[in-house]
């Protein structure tokens, strides 16, 4: 027959587990809610580096925005990731690069045994005393908008279970920033629409034109500086003329 201590142990362990679940839900919550809040892209960021430094105790984390013509730092937890990017991006190679081409994470367990990549890299790498990485794509309508990196200074710092938690934090991060950006261009497109109608206005008044008309000289000063709509209105704003 089984001695009481002994089936204490396993319903102890188990609740342990079912509180770690619940703490880590309860955090998540709270990371969707501050996303959600903060606003800006830039912010979203921020917030998600910042979480990954106390959901995974990773030593640095950062984000590269890889949406334009060249990859852009955005967040770092410290000067020496943004300069990990710059490198990467310089060289047009790296597991950073890597996890954006192939739209999936890329892990380096130990970066001294580690033989994918460059040994000039892997020296800089080790120099700057960082001795394993993960980088996971931000998938944005399935492509991949950005990359969250996580770094810490002892080997194989990332087990399976820092993996999910980094997996859940990614696709939060990558909804939020979805978010922020559509947010971002809405706000922009009403701003261009106040700034052309602002415009218009001073040239109905200054020079007895319709809104029509008025629209269709913005628009061809537009076209013929090489400038957008936008910035010619503002021009015309700030100074009371076209600009030459």
């Amino acid at each position: 027959m089984s001695q009481p201590g002994e089936l204490n142990a396993p319903v102890g362990a188990a609740d342990d587990r079912v509180t770690a679940d619940h703490a880590a839900a309860d955090a998540f919550a709270r990371l969707a809610v501050e996303l959600h809040d903060v606003g800006g892209v830039e912010e979203t960021v921020e917030a998600v580096v910042q979480f990954a430094l106390r959901a995974l105790q990773c030593s640095y984390a950062g984000v590269l925005i890889a949406t334009g013509r060249r990859p852009e730092v955005l967040a770092s937890t410290h000067p020496r990731v943004a300069e990990l990017y710059r490198l990467q991006i310089e060289a047009d190679g790296g597991p950073v690069i890597a996890a954006i081409r192939q739209e999936s994470v890329v892990v380096v367990a130990d970066v001294a045994a580690d033989s994918r990549w460059p040994a000039a890299w892997a020296e800089r790498i080790r120099a700057e005393g960082i001795r394993s990485i993960v980088h996971l794509p931000l998938l944005v309508n399935g492509r991949a908008a950005a990359v969250l990196s996580l770094y810490s200074d002892v080997p194989e710092a990332f087990d399976a279970d820092d993996l999910a938690v980094a997996h859940i934090l990614a696709r939060h991060a990558s909804i939020a920033i979805a978010n922020a950006r559509q947010e971002e261009t809405l706000a922009q497109a009403i701003d261009a629409r106040k700034l052309v109608g602002q415009a218009m206005g001073i040239l109905m008044e200054r020079y007895d034109l319709d809104s029509d008309r008025s629209f269709e000289v913005l628009k061809r000063y537009s076209q013929q500086t090489n400038r957008k709509l936008r910035d010619v209105a503002q021009e015309l704003i700030n100074t009371r003329r076209l600009p030459h």
